[in-house]
């Protein structure tokens, strides 16, 4: 089992990575921006600011996606921290960027619980709750791999794609951030989203 949990790892971050350079060097050359491999797709989410996040709305501005849940014992909240960081870095450019934090746990993860859980980062970043049945559809959209993992004293933890997808200013794939990248290699990917995003 641990052997096809780490294969099934190596696939997806494999295709996530040959599509993100698909698409860096694609526009680099001045060519299309399609990646081969699409992702992202529409979605509507209970959000921790009040009301729904709907993604037709955000048409015009780049935005950012990380796929986690608050009882994570060190990815998401070390994702969620770099992110504040980049945030404070990009200064006045950062109030063009939306960024959504997508909870892969909704059995446990409230609205009010990822509030209180978010008021650790940077006021910036959105939680989204999907039901069971939206997060399926937007993870396939997205190619997230996340699974329950039961633990030994009889709950559970998840596993999950630790990704943050950047898209562009029509909702297309841009690029990723990945958990090892340095601060200084996250901090040029989304200035280079912000201005060609």
């Amino acid at each position: 089992m641990k052997v096809l949990r780490v294969f099934l790892w190596a696939v997806v971050v494999t295709v996530l990575a040959g599509a993100a350079a698909y698409v860096y060097l694609e526009r680099q050359q001045g060519g299309a921006t399609q990646p081969m491999v699409a992702i992202g797709g529409p979605f509507k989410l209970a959000a921790t600011s009040g009301g729904t996040i709907d993604s037709a709305t955000m048409k015009g501005k780049p935005f950012a996606v990380f796929f986690g849940f608050t009882y994570c014992p060190e990815v998401c909240p070390t994702t969620l921290y770099e992110m504040s960081s980049s945030l404070g870095k990009l200064g006045e450019d950062a109030k063009d960027l939306k960024v959504f934090f997508v909870t892969v746990d909704p059995e446990r993860d409230t609205l009010d619980f990822m509030t209180n859980y978010l008021t650790s980062f940077d006021p910036r970043i959105i939680g989204l709750r999907p039901s069971p049945e939206e997060l399926a559809q937007i993870a396939k959209f997205y190619r997230v791999f996340y699974e329950k993992v039961p633990t030994s004293d009889g709950g559970y933890t998840m596993n999950h794609t630790a990704l943050v997808y950047l898209m562009d200013r029509e909702g297309r794939f841009f690029g990723t951030l990945d958990y090892e990248e340095t601060p200084e290699m996250r901090l040029t990917k989304l200035k280079r989203l912000l201005k060609d995003g």
